[in-house]
């Protein structure tokens, strides 16, 4: 009993020790465990979310630095994503592909360039009376304004009259020198021209093609999920352009027939200016109101100014609450606060075009974001759900795979 219990002591005796041994190291102060878990964590987020910023940083300054290739490459697949369709149609319908092709590209610049012909033709022909009318009112407003109970004198007008006048001179100023630095001076506007309608050519011609070459850059294992983000991603930019342009359509019609009705000269600049504004959210449609209010009131006084501003917003209105969410809301729906905060963001990092690009760009990284993240390009994965109703972005994707509005596929 002694001989094999004294083993029995050794190895009790031996455990002991390595249990004290344990305590005595857990006990032991090191670097993550002194560090808490909360900091830990936020400095994990923190390491991640600088290296994202500093790819995004490098991505917008390579995009400024191309800003005369960047630009007409985008309106080349904003035109591309109009003009597909209508290219398909058409081969579906026995048409040759160059005819289609063709008929396309030659229906596009007869209606953009009959559109600017149109308006330019006319703002000249009323340029000299708009002048001379300019001048009429503002000596009506300010004998109003000398007259009226406010007791404001002439030389206050003055100085106010000035003051504007030097705050505008100013503001050209900085947007004559950020258009020159976008390129918008003749040549390069030419040339960025040219290079929107050679891309959009060859995105119609072979399109298909050149997309599966982007593809197959990238390792093999992702080819079916960034096949798959960017057909999501051009089927609600798709779906964008062409709820803007019938939006952009109703809004012409219906503040241009006010202008026309109220007897407003240059109703028909109006609309092609209210057409054209309309493709940057907010912004533009906001511009061309006051500019028609502005000539309503220049030429037909106070109350058939007051009767046009009410038509605007009245067109604005039905936009905001009956074309959006009806017309919208079945391809690409964009809560307001986001698209301002894009539009914002975008005009602040490239001007016009950036105000112009900002809505598309961020709803299609959004589809994209949301496709890749999801799964659903894996071919077991469940079907996509949508979001709530409450999301600041809202997209709902047609007929592709993975969504739908059920959640069925």
């Amino acid at each position: 009993m002694t001989e094999s219990g004294k083993p029995k002591r050794v190895r009790l005796l031996g455990a002991r020790r390595k249990t004290d041994d344990e305590a005595s190291a857990a006990e032991t102060p090191t670097i993550e465990t002194s560090i808490p878990f909360g900091m830990r964590l936020a400095a994990a987020w923190s390491w991640r979310l600088l290296l994202v910023g500093a790819v995004l940083a490098v991505v917008i300054f390579l995009v400024v630095q191309l800003r005369l290739i960047v630009i007409p490459i985008l309106v080349a697949v904003l035109l591309g994503a109009l003009l597909v369709p209508f290219v398909t149609f058409l081969q579906r319908h026995r048409w040759p592909k160059w005819l289609a092709v063709t008929v396309a590209m030659v229906g596009t610049l007869a209606f953009v360039g009959g559109l600017l012909t149109l308006g330019i033709w006319q703002i000249v022909r009323g340029a000299s009376d708009l002048a001379a009318q300019s001048v009429v009112a503002w000596t009506d407003i300010k004998a109003a304004l000398l007259a009226s109970p406010l007791h404001i004198t002439e030389a206050q007008l003055s100085e106010a009259f000035a003051s504007i006048v030097q705050t505008v001179q100013q503001d050209s100023g900085v947007f004559v020198t950020g258009a020159l630095s976008l390129g918008s001076s003749l040549g390069h506007f030419l040339a960025g021209m040219l290079l929107a309608l050679f891309a959009t050519l060859f995105i119609l011609i072979d399109g298909r093609s050149i997309w599966q070459w982007v593809v197959r850059i990238f390792p093999r294992r992702a080819r079916r999920a960034v096949d798959g983000a960017g057909s999501a991603g051009f089927a609600t930019l798709q779906n964008f352009v062409k709820v803007q342009i019938l939006v952009a359509t109703i809004d012409a019609i219906g503040i241009g027939l006010g202008a026309f009705f109220l007897g407003v000269p240059l109703a028909i600049p109006i609309s092609i200016l209210v057409f054209l504004g309309s493709f940057i959210p907010i912004v533009g449609a906001v511009a061309t109101g006051a500019l028609a209010v502005f000539v309503a009131l220049v030429y037909n006084g106070w109350v058939i100014a007051l009767i046009m501003l009410g038509v605007v917003l009245l067109v604005q209105q039905v936009e905001g609450h009956v074309l959006q969410p009806l017309i919208m809301g079945t391809a690409v729906k964009v809560h307001p606060l986001a698209v301002v905060l894009a539009v914002a963001a975008g005009s602040f990092l490239a001007g016009i075009p950036g105000a112009l690009f900002a809505v598309p760009v961020a709803a299609c990284l959004n589809v994209i974001i949301t496709y890749i993240a999801s799964g659903a390009w894996k071919p077991d994965a469940p079907p996509l759900t949508e979001p709530p109703n409450s999301a600041l972005w809202h997209t709902v994707p047609q007929k592709r795979p993975g969504y739908s509005q059920d959640g069925n596929e």
